[in-house]
């Protein structure tokens, strides 16, 4: 595993071997241990066992019971483990007596998240916002971060902020987390710009929303391909969180349908509140857009719950009720019989990497953005060339010729511009 310190510079390569812990209560964990073991592989920690325990609340002081603390730290020394991960989020004082009785490095589900989009951000912005979530996730928990903290650069759950500023002085934390909310708020200022520009051009916006590792970079740069913008691209792999930052790209579909296509940061179960929070900036974008594509991974078996996730997280943003289509990528990996999923209306089953039925996304996609255009032949006089150079900026008019009295076009417009050039149609 890679180590950073407190300027995010490499300092060496770690193995870590981790066990997992989990409190079975009324539902069923072994979905969220998976998705643990999946976190922390991408975190490139080497998963070498886990615990489950069967209680009905969690004890206060180190979350599981008393016995199963002594018998995990057996194993740890069993398996030559240095890291215990809890699938829960764990109090300030939790940490510490857990780090205490173990001995080895103790981390919760909410810090792997935190330090896998610390390491993935590339974007000033992408920095800004994980740090200000790690800050508001430790600043209650700074006694419980004694052992952690004080190893500067420490790997796993300690990368970002500065940990020894953190654990000695509370001030500096509340007045770093003052000025990254206010640069997250120039950026949101400059987004405002942005959209008001967008606005201005008319041309509509699709955002790719869905959980992580569904195929969402995938299917921008299957739109990219298809549309012979290769060098475009951006990164995909297989793997959770493979990219954190939003990426826009303008798509052409022919020469009358073009949209601005947005790839949003994936989403997980228990996804930390603070990060929800920090990136609010960001998935703001997708509360303005006229189109979500809610990619889901159709060869796991439990999908539904993603689509469950996904459904809430947008809730929680304020975008529950936007307009979407249900894109079920991955279909090359399911067997035909088992592809009763595909059948709603507003359903379409592709496959992002072979470019199956991609036609009919394109055509869906098509139907709900630009379903009331109307020809329209305009005549517009020599004096209004803004008007004649807006229209040629946002659309691309199948016929331009200038005539004495004015510039001629045929195109197709959206019904408000339609409606607002009456009085230049003929």
């Amino acid at each position: 595993m890679v180590r950073f310190n407190e300027n995010n510079e490499v300092l060496q390569e770690d193995d870590y071997r981790a066990i997992l812990v989990g409190l079975q209560r009324s539902e069923d964990v072994t979905y969220y241990m998976e998705e643990l073991q999946g976190l922390a592989e991408a975190a490139g920690i080497e998963v070498v066992g886990q615990m489950i325990q069967a209680r009905d609340r969690p004890e206060n002081a180190t979350y599981i019971g008393k016995g199963k603390v002594e018998e995990l730290a057996e194993f740890c020394v069993a398996m030559e483990a240095d890291t215990v991960i809890f699938n829960h989020e764990l109090s300030g004082m939790q940490l510490r007596n857990l780090e205490n009785l173990l001995n080895v490095r103790v981390l919760d589900r909410t810090i792997l998240i935190l330090d896998i989009f610390a390491s993935r951000a590339v974007s000033r912005e992408g920095k800004l916002q994980v740090e200000l979530a790690q800050l508001q996730y430790r600043l209650p928990r700074l006694t419980g971060f004694g052992k952690t903290l004080s190893r500067l650069g420490g790997g796993i759950g300690t990368r970002g902020p500065g940990e020894k500023k953190l654990e000695t002085d509370r001030r500096h934390i509340n007045r770093r987390m003052d000025e990254i909310k206010r640069e997250i708020e120039d950026v949101k200022k400059n987004r405002r710009t942005q959209r008001a520009q967008r606005l201005r051009s008319g041309i509509p916006v699709v955002a790719i929303v869905g959980y992580t590792n569904s195929g969402k970079s995938a299917l921008m740069n299957r739109f990219l391909q298809d549309t012979n913008k290769d060098e475009k691209s951006v990164t995909e792999a297989d793997m959770l969180f493979a990219t954190l930052d939003t990426f826009q790209r303008l798509i052409n579909l022919d020469t009358h349908h073009s949209f601005l296509l947005i790839d949003t940061v994936g989403f997980v179960s228990h996804l930390p509140h603070t990060l929800v929070k920090a990136f609010k900036a960001t998935l703001e974008e997708v509360t303005f857009a006229d189109l979500l594509l809610h990619v889901v991974d159709s060869s796991y078996a439990e999908n539904h719950f993603h689509v469950e996730v996904t459904d809430q997280v947008l809730k929680d943003i304020g975008a529950g009720d936007k307009d979407r289509l249900l894109v079920y990528n991955k279909i090359d990996l399911v067997e035909p019989e088992n592809r009763s999923f595909c059948e709603g209306q507003d359903t379409v089953c592709i496959s992002a990497k072979y470019g199956d039925n991609m036609e009919q996304l394109v055509s869906m996609i098509k139907g709900r953005l630009f379903a009331d255009r109307r020809r329209a032949c305009l005549l517009i006089p020599f004096d209004r060339g803004d008007v004649t150079s807006d229209l040629c900026t946002r659309y691309k008019p199948d016929l331009t010729e200038y005539r004495n009295e004015g510039t001629y076009l045929e195109l197709d417009l959206s019904l408000t511009d339609y409606q607002r050039l009456e009085k230049y149609r003929v």
